[in-house]
């Protein structure tokens, strides 16, 4: 006969057995719908980069990660999410690293739109000091938004600067450092978008990590 120890023991495996499998049902149940909405946040975030461009499907989906050296503002990796419309591209999303910020480096977010228009620039993340440097968000100012529409032709490459420096492009408040290293990794952007475009749009998407 099985003691009742035994028994015990048996009774507690088999409760561990049936909550394991729950936990791991509901695992895979709720992957899928987090995967979702993980997507679903990263394409709203992109979005304002893109401004009034029409595109069709996911952009996050035509993902490019290149490893430096790129050519791309940064030492650091930059990602290319490629937008498309009827199978034809419309834009890319450039996420690189502009050097030479007050407080370190930013990440910004440029859009370029295939006829090489800015359709938007965000920033991604910085360390600039509040109330000065930090403008460049365009939660905090409409500063960043200069650059929507812009080219390499427009202004001329004479006055892609600030105006302190004799450009086009207005600077911060007590603020140039930051503004200015923006301004020059915006540009550095378009020169490579130029340059590329091609090859940009002809690459395969690189997978995503497990």
């Amino acid at each position: 006969m099985i003691s009742r120890v035994a028994k015990g023991g048996l009774t507690l495996a088999a409760i561990a057995a049936i909550c394991t499998t729950l936990v791991a049902a509901t695992y895979r149940l709720t992957l899928e719908r987090i995967a979702a909405n993980e997507q679903s946040w990263l394409e709203q975030s992109l979005a304002p980069a893109l401004g009034g461009v029409d595109y069709e499907g996911s952009i996050t989906e035509s993902r490019l990660v290149l490893e430096p050296p790129h050519g791309l503002p940064g030492n650091d990796e930059a990602i290319i999410y490629r937008a498309y419309s009827g199978g034809a591209p419309v834009a890319a999303l450039f996420a690189v690293t502009a050097r030479g910020g007050y407080a370190g480096p930013i990440r910004i977010l440029v859009g370029v739109g295939v006829d090489g228009t800015v359709t938007g620039v965000r920033i991604l993340e910085h360390r600039e000091t509040p109330g000065l440097g930090d403008g460049i968000e365009a939660s905090r100012s409409d500063w960043v938004r200069q650059f929507d529409g812009r080219s390499l032709g427009d202004p001329p490459a004479a006055a892609w600067r600030l105006r302190v420096d004799g450009g086009e492009f207005d600077q911060l408040t007590g603020a140039s450092v930051t503004p200015r290293a923006v301004l020059k990794a915006v540009r550095e952007t378009l020169l490579y978008f130029d340059a590329q475009q091609q090859e940009i749009f002809d690459m395969p998407a690189t997978a995503e990590t497990p």
